[in-house]
């Protein structure tokens, strides 16, 4: 009896497969970070959306945790084709497409809609497939907030308070040359092994949004943060091309709809993540420092000589149009 059950489970499967059309695939979507945290929630609903509008032929699984590796890792297997999808930022992509690092600059953007005006126009799509010679297309921008200082030896309010101090960075030359142009060490490593670099006093500070120094329990080793964003670095879901080009244009749209779901309910999840976590932090007695803007031009007046550098000066003309949007 058991045995014609599972005959009948494996019949009812397969026309329901029939009936579908095609065999479901199942792709892989990676990301760092933990469970609960914004762009995880955002790479859930592009699932969600993608497995309804396909009538459950395209199933997403996103894998988060780090448990497929970190950014560098997870992207260079997209690349080959070994992963169908992950959650970047451009500082990470800036290795591979120096162009990235345009949108990365320090102060370029005025504020959170300055920003996404720019992602979300001509600007941000041709970004978006500036990658395609790398096996990459860039589906949809989602919001990584703007970045901040935090450490655990002293408040800053100015460039002068980071004196000798070692600052992790993500592996960027753009944002190793800022950690340098304000008077600091960069120490580039990966996001997993920052917590213990503070801890044992290997690093003294990092840099980074809200969510990612709460999230990741930075705040707990670092308690001094200083509200400067110097730097916003966008992130977006990415796909292999040459996956990308098997699928059909009706299943193209469905791809990318849902990363623009996706990202919208990224985008929302984002502010509210913000505000919650700098509640936690304050909670917690750390010292939360909000420089005034005279203070804050002295940032932005140290960080300014990097626009004219070799390795950044050619990206003048896109810059220029950047500052334009209105």
């Amino acid at each position: 009896m058991k045995k014609i059950l599972s005959l009948l489970a494996v019949l009812l499967v397969a026309a329901s497969l029939l009936a579908c059309g095609e065999r479901t695939r199942v792709l892989r979507l990676a990301d760092i970070h933990a469970d609960g945290y914004p762009t995880v929630v955002g790479a859930l609903a592009f699932a969600e959306y993608v497995l309804r509008e396909s009538n459950g032929s395209i199933r997403i699984e996103v894998f988060n945790n780090a448990v497929l590796g970190d950014e560098r890792t997870t992207m260079e297997m997209v690349q080959t084709g070994s992963l169908a999808f992950v959650r970047i930022g451009t500082n990470p992509l800036s290795a591979i497409n120096p162009v990235m690092n345009a949108l990365s600059m320090p102060f370029l953007f005025r504020d959170r809609a300055h920003m996404f005006s720019v992602l979300d126009g001509p600007i941000g799509d041709e970004m978006l497939t500036s990658l395609t010679s790398q096996n990459l297309l860039g589906l949809s921008w989602l919001d990584a907030g703007f970045r901040n200082f935090y450490n655990s030896q002293r408040e800053i309010r100015t460039p002068a308070d980071m004196a000798g101090l070692r600052i992790r960075t993500q592996e960027s030359a753009l944002m190793m040359d800022m950690v340098r142009m304000l008077g600091a060490s960069p120490t580039p490593m990966s996001m997993g092994e920052v917590y213990t670099s503070l801890q044992n006093g290997v690093i003294d500070g990092a840099e980074n949004n809200w969510p990612s120094y709460v999230n990741a329990a930075h705040f707990e080793v670092a308690p001094f943060f200083t509200v400067n964003q110097h730097m916003a670095a966008p992130e977006m879901f990415l796909i292999n091309t040459q996956l990308w080009n098997s699928f059909s244009a009706a299943e193209q749209d469905i791809i990318k709809r849902g990363a623009l779901h996706g990202a919208q309910v990224q985008r929302r999840a984002w502010l509210e993540a913000e505000q919650h976590y700098e509640n936690i932090a304050r909670a917690a007695g750390n010292t939360i420092t909000v420089p005034t803007p005279a203070e804050l031009q002295l940032f932005a007046d140290a960080l300014m000589p990097l626009y004219d550098q070799p390795a950044y000066a050619q990206f003048a003309p896109i810059i220029e149009r950047i500052r334009n949007v209105r």
